[in-house]
């Protein structure tokens, strides 16, 4: 029974030494917007980006994590390189909401339990889910069809972390999402009764960025320290 207990505690210590701290904070930052209208640089903030985000730090090398982001997507022509594009002089905004949920991955351990200063690269990945309304183009100008859709999509983050106290960490992030629809920006409708009206390269979906900071408060239990 002695050697049983013994295991049991060793056990329950090896899971707590790995699991239950958790973070829950915020996002502020940017967003842009790659597709068939306006410019098409990778990173060019030009809308607000906010939202939340929670992470459960399964080990020092890698948390789950899941956010919920809003912005107001927007694109012009009149500030792409593309000359077709000045000349054509498409605009459009759309309000996005975004729900994302995967695992981030740290360059080096980021154990919160040390009370050392700590930093780290790290990458994110898994799923998205962004709602957005729907329009389409009628003689060059955005119009409404008064429906809504989800564009499901990949997000490709790549960011930097610190403990800026023993309870706050502050990030610093840019973020991709491939998105597998291209009625985001409204040059293919969502009625397929407007589908002539499409207009762009059909064959590439549409894409946006978030670009900015996180800050996250830590909480959990402690590991406990069993003897060897």
């Amino acid at each position: 029974m002695r050697y049983l207990t013994i295991i049991f505690i060793s056990i329950l210590c090896f899971q707590l030494g790995y699991s239950q701290i958790h973070e829950i904070g915020g996002f502020l930052g940017g967003s842009n917007f790659i597709g068939d209208v306006g410019a098409t640089n990778y990173v060019r903030p030009n809308q607000l980006a906010i939202g939340g985000i929670y992470k459960w730090n399964r080990s020092p090398r890698h948390s789950y994590r899941v956010s919920l982001i809003y912005s107001e997507l927007e694109g012009d022509d009149r500030k792409s390189d593309d000359p077709r594009r000045k000349q054509r002089g498409y605009t459009f905004s759309n309000s996005l909401i975004e729900i994302s949920a995967g695992m981030e991955f740290t360059f080096f351990d980021f154990d919160l339990h040390t009370g050392k200063k700590l930093g780290t690269p790290y990458l994110y990945t898994g799923v998205s889910v962004a709602n957005h309304e729907n329009y389409y183009f009628d003689n060059g100008v955005q119009k409404s069809e008064n429906t809504s859709s989800w564009a499901y999509g990949i997000p490709m983050v790549l960011g930097f972390k610190t403990t800026f106290t023993d309870k706050l960490i502050l990030g610093v992030e840019i973020g991709a999402r491939y998105t597998f629809s291209d009625e985001i920006d409204g040059s293919v409708p969502d009625d397929p009764y407007r589908r002539p009206q499409s207009f762009g390269n059909l064959n590439n979906n549409d894409w946006y960025v978030f670009s900015g900071i996180t800050l996250t408060y830590t909480f959990g239990i402690n590991p406990c320290y069993c003897p060897d």
